[in-house]
């Protein structure tokens, strides 16, 4: 795994570059064709972007309500925990990625997301408990970055939020060295798999009852 950019040197521009994106795109002219982003724009706005910015942007984009997008997303999520394991500096990610384009709207609102997770990264997370972001760590998190890919792909009522905000901390938790956020992406991360277990046992419940009720 590359080594994570210094969290000192490395947020408050980019915020403000997103920032100022959001801005441009909200004043721009509705019939425009740069109203709609896809997923290369948003790694092009990052610069060169590292493997645990990729997996955040995947994240946040699972997050909104574009038809596939989970499914492309947990591609490109899967392609990352291998990187993570095989500690890759960079990933080679599915060209479906490059494809996928948001709407005018959710493209202004994701520009306004990542600008407000970094401000508000550069305010809260800092270098902590520094052993859960050793590199001897990155089979775990490689590991947990596949199994949240998963949950993401099943298709399942809001079954991308909590394993997308599992993503998103521990890519912030690895960025800023912050052990913290990583054990908080544990924590969401096992809530979403929680749901997972009782959605099944309420599926499963509710499809033995109605066929015990049939008349036979």
């Amino acid at each position: 795994m590359s080594k994570p950019n210094n969290p000192s040197d490395m947020r408050n521009p980019l915020a403000q570059r997103l920032r100022d994106a959001a801005e441009q795109h909200r004043h721009a002219d509705s019939a425009a064709s740069t109203l709609r982003l896809d997923f290369s724009d948003l790694i092009g706005l990052h610069g060169d972007a590292s493997v645990a910015v990729l997996l955040m942007l995947l994240a946040v984009v699972s997050l909104l309500p574009v038809a596939g997008a989970g499914t492309v997303m947990s591609l490109g999520i899967w392609a990352i925990a291998w990187a993570w394991i095989s500690a890759h500096s960079s990933v080679q990610l599915p060209t479906r990625l490059g494809q996928i384009k948001l709407s005018a709207r959710w493209s202004g609102r994701c520009l306004q997301s990542l600008a407000w997770i970094y401000e508000m990264s550069n305010r809260c997370l800092r270098p902590r408990w520094a052993v859960w972001s050793h590199t001897i760590t990155r089979l775990w998190w490689g590991s947990w970055i596949a199994l949240m890919g998963l949950v993401i792909f099943l298709p399942l009522p809001l079954g991308n939020v909590l394993p997308a905000l599992s993503l998103i901390l521990l890519s912030l938790g690895w960025m800023f060295r912050d052990g913290l956020a990583l054990l908080l992406s544990c924590a969401i991360g096992a809530a979403a798999l929680a749901y997972v277990v009782w959605l099944w046992e309420w599926v499963s419940n509710a499809v033995l009852q109605a066929w015990t009720g049939l008349p036979w």
